[in-house]
Formats: structure tokens, sequence, C-alpha cells
């Protein structure tokens, strides 16, 4: 099986050329990927151009479908609130991320994904594999704006 996090974490690396919070995701579909995406908020002035919408909006376009049934997310930071609620509308089956957010102590993720109030239910991973390299990337960015 490929190691599919590594090429959200070349996304991640693109937005981070391109000035944008590094954060990268892909959809996979049979084992192949089928949408990349990346954070492009400053490129687009648009809050709501999460690396995890980009990607979710490519992934409809291409199946032709809102409905991303079989699918799986991988994505270089544990998705916000916002970007959970799209993933359970999508109907993704599972979303796999490598580092939390810092700000994040309450387990709201697995809380939005696993809720008995939706009634679809995401299976979410931690790939710990690739914490470090993911969190290096956003501390790095986030020194660097510090800096200047």
């Amino acid at each position: 099986m490929k190691d599919f996090m590594v090429y959200a974490l070349k996304e991640a690396e693109k937005a981070y050329i391109n000035d944008e919070v590094p954060i990268g995701a892909v959809i996979v579909k049979d084992n192949n990927i089928i949408a990349r995406g990346q954070n492009r908020r400053e490129k687009t002035q648009n809050a709501l151009m999460h690396a995890e919408i980009c990607a979710i909006n490519k992934a409809c376009k291409k199946l032709k479908s809102w409905r991303l049934d079989g699918c799986q997310m991988y994505v270089t930071l544990e998705p916000c609130p916002m970007c959970a609620g799209a993933i359970v509308n999508a109907r993704i089956e599972k979303v796999v991320y490598a580092c939390k957010q810092t700000t994040s102590q309450d387990d709201l993720l697995v809380a939005i994904l696993t809720s008995e109030r939706l009634n679809h239910k995401v299976e979410v991973e931690q790939d710990i594999k690739y914490e470090k390299e993911a969190s290096n990337l956003l501390t790095t960015f986030f020194e660097s704006k510090r800096n200047k």
C-alpha cells in the first residue's frame, strides 16, 4: 500500500513555498490519489480555502458527485471543525492526519466525525510516523513570520 501522507506533505511544502500556512491534503479512492489540496486562503482571500476543502472540491469534480463514498483523506494537520463538518458531509470514509492541532485538547475532531447526531461516521487515525515532519514545517513557517 502507498504511503499517502508523503503526498500530503508535498502539498504542504507547496503551500509553504506560496507563503500559505503549510497544510496539505490528498484524497484517495481505490488506492489512487484522486485529488490534492493545500491551503490557499492568502492567494484567494477566502477563509474557506483550507487544504481539506480544496481537496474535497477537486474530488467532487473528479467523481462528479458530492458523495465521496469509499474515499480516504490524508492531511498533514488535524482538521478544524469546519473541515471536519465538510468531511462528514462529503461522506469520506476515513481521515488520517499527521499532527494534532496544538490548541486541540478536547478531541473535537473525533466528536464531530463520530457524532451520533449525524448520519455518517468517519474513521479517524493519527499517523505518528510523519507527526514531527508536519509539525516542524508548521513551526518553521510561523517562526519565519514572527521574525519578519
